[in-house]
C-alpha cells in the first residue's frame, strides 16, 4: 500500500518509495529522507503542522505539504 508520510498515524513507520515531485529540499536529503530509508512518525504539532519525523534516528520538523510529496511503503507491525 502506498502512502505518504503526512497521512501516517503516530507511531506508525514506512520505508521512503520516492518523491511526488520528485523534487525536495537537499537539506531533506543531506538529514536521510532517502529511498528505502525507514521513516516514522513521532509527532504531530497542536495545529497539524509542522509534523516530526524520525529518519535514521534524527528528528526532524517538515511541514505536511512536504510530507505529502514522500511517498512510502507502511511496514506492517508484526504481532509478539
Amino acid at each position: 500500500m502506498i502512502t505518504t508520510v503526512a497521512q501516517l498515524r503516530r507511531g506508525q513507520k514506512g520505508i521512503i518509495k520516492e518523491f511526488a515531485d520528485g523534487i525536495l529540499p537537499i537539506k531533506l536529503l543531506e538529514l536521510g529522507c532517502l529511498p528505502g530509508n525507514e521513516i516514522e512518525l513521532v509527532q504531530v504539532a497542536p495545529l497539524k503542522d509542522p509534523i516530526y519525523i524520525n529518519v535514521n534516528g534524527t528528528h526532524i520538523a517538515i511541514r505536511r505539504s512536504m510530507a505529502a510529496l514522500i511517498e512510502l511503503e507502511i511496514i506492517e507491525d508484526s504481532p509478539l
